[in-house]
């Protein structure tokens, strides 16, 4: 990361009367109007803590199940490491019984003196005995700590918000308590300095190192990367790795902050940044080698904690470990800034099954082969053992038999996971746009490369197996000293100058990341619709639209929010673009209403209609394809906002939220009564799902109307000017009147996930729908299709969300709608799997 020169910057509020020069902006109240909270650090955080753990019994058993569990996983690994004596488990040895015969379980447990003998004597036991002790201590202090701060907080719920812990708390939305926050804000004074508090301030006061660390994973600080011999270029990033940042920079001993909300005063100023380089370079160091003098006890650890955590699992679902889960670099280079865990966490779920199909798209046909055939023989040898066992029970009691009926059990569920449906058909490019749907992120060269194995493997840094979880978190005590000794060093001045460059001080929330601040004219991207709005350099601006899209998205999930003049600029400029798109669209691309469809069902037919690049045909004219690709994510857009004067989004979620409503109890079957006379926490919870579900749904319509929108830019701006870079174009503005232009090319890789894959081509290629038995040959096929240029041509024909299609029947533009994510038991009526092919 090059050094930007700047300096650290106070950001003072408009209505803020305070001096300049305090000291401690989150602690000070006047006299006389000081709250009995007034002294709780973090009072927000412990809030949303609370709320999301569901009250204080909740949290209290929790924590104290984990140091329960702490305990039992270190003593009972010593009690069979030290107290059992396995040759009469076995049946190596012989007991001499009295009364009977047969050996019971107590037998093979040794005598009290002889198991303290044996762990005195081990010298490793001891050592991990002293480190788990001082580890659990340190846990215990800091669970008194906890339950002292959430008893307090406890009593703000009841006393200040009206919430019990009981009957309220668990049924209410983040969303009713953080208004609640708001609203008290003028009589307990629980944010100083300001006069009101708004929905950004309790953000930034939540998430201020969670946004530091997106910020640097969005500007490529973080994580390391490196390339292994033989292997692609790789992201290793686990929870451990994760906890030795936090303590490096946040919160450690050392750290750069001096408290929870401020930055030392030392690293704000440029001119001693070699000196705080090498300071932090040698803090990093030591740390590296306390990691590497702990390897030992916290691998033994890890080991442990997965054998108890997954064998049950594994013996329960052998197919477990074939599963897969978003991957801690995942989600924090999917996560926007200001967005807290259970918005993301919601976020990714939705987007699970789509991508799980996607990933299951690139099964390998060699080992399928192999797969039918280990299964074959496997199911072979354990069809003969359960119909010996079904004629005579006593082949149990063979040795091993029992043994090789699970092994050979757990070997068919593997091979199953290797074998695909031959009914199915997949669809890539349409997956794929279903995914961006839901993650908002994603690098623009994958479109139209979702079928290549290229783009699968990025994509896999992102959804990884989960057995390739659990072995990276096992080998992450070894990995961890090696990259902060030999990795994370070298960028100790790139993080000294991050720090500087991009910290603020908020009045009344301290200092925080300035990306958090969302602000176009700072860190705005000129590609992503913020050209003549932002005065930020490349050093500055924020990569794949990440101001942009955090910006829509912090503005559609709270629209109570007042954001600045600037930003309801941004906003309401694009507002009219949509609009504008709608209103210019063809016949066939009719905007929606919400009378004739659900938010999902908006999503549906957005994501069937043809997406600009999978209907590209370099040789003849495209400009209408292109035109209607971003027709229908306006006419969706404008679908959910029909007030077309407001300058914010609340208006459309308002008014879908009576549409629904009034459909509900009018329309749907569901007695009015019984929606009216509900509880006041049902009636909340009603509510909120309707407001967030339209939520959710304009914000994925944003995400991929924006992704059309620079994608087109980019293509008429390569005619225009093919002889420039895609830097010039990230660059310069781009005027509107050019996204008319017919022969778009390829959009630009993006600069936080670099990769190889070359630019497309003129020449066909195969179509974005291919069946499961033939995408592995397709894909290898598709390799060879790039001209000189590689440029690549595509199919104009859509297929319906979700990569299905009749047999026989070519995908229409427009469909009835299907839902966002369904099982094969949940699909409509009309679609079928079938064995049909996608031309």
């Amino acid at each position: 990361m090059a050094h930007f020169d700047t300096e650290y910057q106070r950001l003072e509020a408009s209505y803020s009367d305070s001096p300049p020069g305090e000291e401690n902006p989150l602690m000070h109240v006047p006299e006389g109007a000081k709250s009995q909270w007034h002294h709780i650090e973090n009072l927000d955080l412990y809030v949303y803590n609370l709320h999301q753990k569901n009250g204080f019994t909740c949290m209290l058993l929790g924590e104290i199940f984990e140091l329960v569990q702490l305990l039992f996983v270190v003593g009972f690994t010593v009690f069979l490491a030290n107290c059992v004596d396995y040759d009469i488990l076995f049946a190596n040895k012989f007991v001499n019984h009295t009364d009977s015969s047969k050996v019971t379980l107590p037998d093979a447990f040794l005598p009290v003196d002889v198991c303290s003998a044996r762990i005195r004597d081990n010298a490793f036991v001891i050592f991990v005995l002293i480190i788990s002790g001082v580890f659990w201590l340190h846990r215990l202090v800091k669970f008194i700590y906890n339950v002292c701060c959430y008893w307090e907080i406890r009593a703000f719920y009841i006393n200040a918000l009206k919430m019990t812990m009981v009957r309220r708390l668990p049924y209410a939305t983040w969303q009713e308590v953080q208004a609640r926050i708001v609203e008290i804000q003028k009589e307990h004074q629980i944010c100083i300095h300001k006069k009101e508090l708004t929905e950004l301030d309790i953000y930034h006061r939540i998430l201020r190192f969670k946004n530091y660390m997106v910020a640097m994973v969005n500007k490529s600080l973080l994580p390391v990367r490196f390339r292994l011999p033989g292997l692609e270029e790789s992201v290793f990033y686990t929870r451990g790795l994760k906890y030795n940042f936090e303590l490096i920079f946040f919160w450690g001993p050392g750290s750069l902050f001096e408290n929870e909300w401020s930055l030392k005063p030392e690293y704000k100023r440029g001119g001693n940044r070699l000196e705080l380089a090498d300071r932090l370079a040698s803090r990093i160091l030591w740390i590296g080698i306390a990691n590497l003098l702990l390897c030992p006890v916290i691998l033994v650890w890890q080991i442990l904690y997965a054998f108890f955590s997954y064998t049950e699992v594994i013996k329960r679902e052998p197919g477990s470990l074939g599963a897969r889960c978003w991957s801690l670099y995942g989600r924090c280079y999917l996560r926007h800034f200001n967005e807290l865990d259970h918005e993301l966490m919601s976020r990714l779920s939705k987007g699970y099954k789509p991508a799980s199909k996607y990933m299951n798209c690139f099964l390998s046909p060699l080992l399928t082969v192999v797969a039918k055939n280990v299964a074959f023989f496997a199911g072979s040898l354990l069809a003969v053992l359960i119909a010996l066992t079904i004629y005579d029970e006593d082949v149990l009691s063979v040795e091993h038999v029992l043994s090789s009926i699970t092994l050979l059990g757990v070997c068919i569920t593997v091979c199953r996971s290797f074998i695909p449906d031959k009914h199915m058909v997949f669809c890539p490019e349409q997956l794929l746009r279903v995914i961006l749907a839901h993650i908002h992120y994603m690098p623009d060269h994958w479109q139209g490369n979702a079928h290549k194995y290229e783009t699968r493997d990025q994509f896999s840094q992102l959804f990884q197996y989960k057995a390739v979880f659990i072995l990276e978190e096992l080998i992450s005590p070894v990995v961890t000293p090696i990259i902060l000794i030999f990795c994370l060093r070298r960028k100790s001045l790139e993080i000294i100058d991050f720090f500087r460059n991009f910290t603020v001080e908020v009045v009344g929330v301290g200092d925080t990341c300035s990306f958090a601040q969302m602000d176009i004219r700072q860190h705005g991207h000129p590609a992503w619709m913020s050209a003549g709005k932002t005065e930020a350099s490349i050093y500055q601006q924020a990569e794949d639209g990440k101001t942009e899209l955090s910006l829509m998205h912090f503005a559609i999930t709270n629209p109570q929010w007042q954001p600045p003049q600037e930003t309801t600029h941004f906003i309401s400029q694009l507002k009219e673009r949509v609009h504008r798109e709608a209103a210019g669209a063809s016949s066939d691309t009719h905007p929606l209403s919400l009378s004739e469809s659900e938010p999902r069902s908006l999503v549906a037919n957005l994501l069937a209609g043809p997406s600009t690049l999978t209907s590209i045909h370099f040789g003849h004219d495209s400009s209408l394809t292109n035109q209607a690709g971003l027709s229908d994510g306006a006419s969706a857009l404008r679908s959910l906002s029909p007030n077309s004067g407001s300058l914010h989004l609340r208006g459309s979620l308002n008014a879908a939220h009576t549409s629904t409503m009034s459909k509900a109890m009018a329309g749907s079957g569901t007695d009015a009564r019984t929606v009216s006379s509900g509880s006041s926490a049902w009636e909340g919870q009603l509510t909120s799902l309707v407001l967030s579900e339209y939520a959710s749904t304009e914000m994925s319509i944003h995400a991929l109307y924006m992704h059309e929108v620079i994608r087109t830019l980019w293509h008429i701006f390569s005619i225009f000017d093919p002889a420039h870079s895609s830097s010039d174009f990230l660059s310069s503005p781009i005027p509107d009147e050019v996204r008319s232009e017919p022969n778009p090319r390829h959009f630009p890789r993006s600069h936080t996930f670099p990769t190889t894959v070359p630019s497309p081509s003129a020449i066909p290629t195969s179509a974005s729908c291919m069946s499961s038995t033939t995408l592995g040959q397709e894909g290898a096929a598709s390799n060879h299709s790039f001209g000189a240029r590689g440029r690549v041509v595509k199919s104009a024909r859509g297929v319906p969300m979700g990569g299905w299609a009749e047999e026989g029947q070519a995908a229409r533009r427009h469909h009835e709608t299907l839902p966002e994510e369904s099982s094969e038991d949940d699909m409509p009526p009309h679609i079928h799997k079938v064995n049909a092919v996608c031309v």
